[in-house]
């Protein structure tokens, strides 16, 4: 049985879930392509844009639309993302290619990241086996015997600056550039970041050549870092909130971690749309091969769902906070919690 924590709701068995959710597997070709087309076109349109009020002498204007077009680049890298689960398009190597495509412009090997992205939907909330594709979590009791160095480095890492401003520069523009969790996992992770790095410097090179390194620093960096930041925000309150769940390997269960360890972010209307769904992301979890333009019609046809995980916005921001497990009280607290309980 999966039982939402803290509620009445009681979810029947594994399998018949399985098979309601099977019917929301199959993707459209043609919705597919018009999700393509209306994420694609618009983003090239406002890169342009940006490109010729720089050349036109307004710089400034150029960051005001950045904003918009880093939320289409990160509903491209929503794409992406649906294309490594093989949601996106009906065929394999459809997905495989438009996906590798589109890593080009979000700076994101994609077979290195669909396997990295594979192992944290099978290991989601255990905490045997941390440490790829998660945000770096500590238990209370192993934060308590950590040295005061390890205490140190584990504050600076949970500091929002560093997240969600130095963190997603350095995962994007550096962190990618190796298959680093996957260094000594054989040739296909080196192929994936490799290839993706000189299709990158390709492009870049194409750009600087036709409009000049000053344009093109100025108008990519900018769309690229914001979608970079939003797209990691996005990915920490999908798990880091204060009832989420996290267990020992040896009573882990994949449909519990989940349910119950995967937020539904009840963002705004037009953020659902930027974001192609994500914040359902508890539904994402539970059944990964759903495109993410379905994954609203589960909610409305279940409404059960609705009631799980959900965190509105504002609670979204509270979420920061949260950054040891703990085991007793099973859920999420802040530093300022833990002193109290030390002096209790």
């Amino acid at each position: 049985m999966l039982i939402e924590h803290g509620s009445n709701i009681s979810l029947s068995e594994e399998r018949t879930w399985t098979q309601i959710l099977r019917s929301y597997h199959q993707p459209s070709t043609a919705r597919s392509l018009f999700e393509l087309t209306i994420t694609a076109l618009p983003l090239a349109a406002l890169w342009g844009a940006a490109w010729l009020v720089f050349s036109l002498g307004y710089w400034w204007a150029t960051i005001l639309i950045a904003f918009p077009a880093a939320g289409f680049l990160v509903r491209l890298f929503m794409i992406q993302h649906d294309c490594g689960h093989g949601s996106f398009c009906p065929k394999r190597w459809t997905n495989d290619w438009l996906g590798r495509a589109i890593g080009v412009i979000t700076l994101t090997p994609y077979d290195f990241w669909r396997r990295t992205h594979a192992i944290h939907h099978a290991t989601s909330g255990n905490l045997d086996r941390r440490g790829i594709g998660d945000v770096d979590t500590l238990t209370v009791r192993e934060y308590l015997e950590s040295s005061h160095w390890g205490r140190w480095k584990y504050r600076l890492y949970r500091n929002p600056l560093i997240l969600f401003v130095l963190g997603p520069v350095y995962v994007f523009l550096l962190r990618y550039r190796l298959p680093f969790g996957l260094m000594r996992a054989g040739l296909r992770p080196w192929i994936s970041t490799q290839a993706t790095n000189v299709a990158i410097a390709s492009v870049a090179a194409v750009l600087i050549w036709l409009i000049g390194i000053n344009a093109f620093l100025l108008v990519h960096l900018p769309i690229m870092l914001l979608a970079a930041m939003f797209g990691v925000w996005l990915f920490y309150v999908q798990h880091q909130f204060e009832n989420t769940f996290w267990d020992e390997h040896q009573r882990w269960d994949l449909h519990d971690a989940a349910l119950n360890g995967s937020s539904y972010y009840d963002l705004p209307q037009p953020l659902r749309w930027f974001t192609a769904n994500i914040g359902i992301h508890h539904v994402h979890h539970l059944c990964s091969r759903i495109p993410f333009y379905r994954l609203p019609c589960v909610v409305r046809d279940h409404p059960e769902f609705s009631n799980i995980g959900r965190i509105t916005v504002m609670q979204s921001f509270r979420c920061v906070r949260f950054v040891l497990w703990d085991e007793n009280q099973r859920r999420l607290i802040s530093f300022r919690e833990l002193g109290r309980l030390s002096r209790d």
